[in-house]
């Protein structure tokens, strides 16, 4: 796993608004305080989401993008690309991978952060089939389609030089073997969670929740009581 300071750039891939803050937010922070540059691109506006049913679907998305945006500040990040694709639908076809694809071309990142693209037995939650197929799509665009400068012939992404991505981190991925520890980062991961306001019904409630959650990951793996960490299953792509 490719340390922090060994980092320049960095792409994060997510189905939806939030799931990036859940997964990687106290990764992104450490990674950002080391000088790297982090993006993030949202496969989808997160319409879907919420509940509050007085909400039309078209003003949640605009709702999303602006929790979102304010969520990625608070860990140093201010480039979001929305690729504008349905929440709940989301499918790992050529039209997703060419959108991921032209994003790494453009960032030209040495480290992918995205979803697992296999379904969890044990996670309802973890297995959102838009969060799979994000997770496959994105794969994809890593191997073959990003640096693969034959893919998509005809299209203006071919005028874009190709890009080899060097590893990608799956949040939450099968037998972890890259743990972070964000003791010193938990505080701007729980404020960047705290943004996403429309799709807490109890925030007090969360807040103990996942603090629970995150140091339960870190006695998991070893580190000191007291400690918090996100983990990550790394796939060197090189």
């Amino acid at each position: 796993m490719l340390q922090a300071e060994e980092i320049e750039r960095a792409l994060a891939v997510m189905a939806h608004p939030d799931d990036v803050d859940f997964g990687a937010a106290g990764t992104i922070a450490n990674l950002t305080d080391a000088g790297a540059e982090v993006v993030y691109c949202l496969v989808t506006d997160g319409q879907a989401g919420g509940f509050d049913r007085s909400i039309p679907r078209n003003e949640m998305a605009t709702i999303r993008r602006r929790e979102q945006t304010e969520a990625a500040a608070k860990v140093g990040v201010t480039d979001l690309r929305f690729l504008g694709h349905m929440d709940g639908s989301v499918v790992s076809d050529l039209e997703l991978r060419h959108d991921i694809s032209a994003v790494i071309r453009d960032v030209r990142p040495q480290v992918v952060i995205t979803q697992s693209p296999l379904r969890n037995l044990d996670s309802t939650y973890g297995s959102h089939p838009d969060h799979i197929a994000t997770g496959e799509a994105t794969f994809a665009a890593v191997y073959p389609d990003a640096r693969n400068p034959f893919a998509f012939a005809d299209r203006p992404i071919t005028d874009v030089e190709d890009w080899s991505v060097d590893e990608i981190w799956i949040a939450f991925g099968p037998d972890a073997d890259g743990i972070v520890d964000i003791t010193e980062q938990l505080d701007r991961k729980i404020e960047a969670l705290m943004c996403h306001a429309s799709q807490h019904r109890n925030p007090a409630e969360l807040q103990e929740r996942v603090r629970t959650w995150w140091q339960g990951i870190a006695a998991e793996h070893g580190l000191p009581d007291g400690a918090s960490a996100e983990a990550f299953r790394v796939v060197d792509t090189r």
